[in-house]
């Protein structure tokens, strides 16, 4: 057998193991996470979570799949483990930028979600302003 297939087999099996492990660690961990973006709604929490996982193995697999291809054939075991060591590093990468592309957005949701809650004024009010009579009797200031 080439060891040019022997090197796809193996970057494939180990793609494939290490996005389903951050998948299935992302979610379960994440979920908590989720469930306090969404102020404790559990339903959608598990929801939005399986969503994001779906969408973390379409993006990530497709990758995978799509830097399969190496343009140098491998012909000795050095070689082998060189196409290796580059190919699961970028996927490595990938995932890695993935996963904190996903905790910036969510923190990010987390935040704001927590200001709408507050909506207490940065500093406290120094006075009060009567209001304006708008009878029929209120004349416009003219300045005079």
């Amino acid at each position: 057998m080439d060891l040019t297939v022997v090197a796809y087999a193996v970057y494939l099996v180990i793609s494939v193991a290490l996005t389903v492990w951050v998948a299935r660690t992302l979610s379960q961990n994440g979920r908590v996470f989720l469930a306090d973006v969404l102020q404790g709604n559990e339903k959608l929490a598990d929801a939005v979570n399986h969503l994001l996982v779906v969408g973390f193995y379409l993006v990530n697999l497709g990758f995978v799949a799509l830097y399969l291809k190496s343009a140098d054939a491998v012909e000795q075991a050095r070689g082998l483990f060189e196409a290796l060591s580059v190919k699961v590093g970028v996927v490595l990468l990938v995932l890695g930028v993935m996963h904190l592309g996903n905790v910036y957005v969510l923190n990010k949701i987390r935040r704001r979600g927590i200001m709408e809650r507050e909506q207490t004024p940065p500093v406290r009010p120094q006075g009060w302003t009567a209001p304006a009579d708008k009878g029929p009797r209120a004349t416009p200031a003219t300045g005079a």
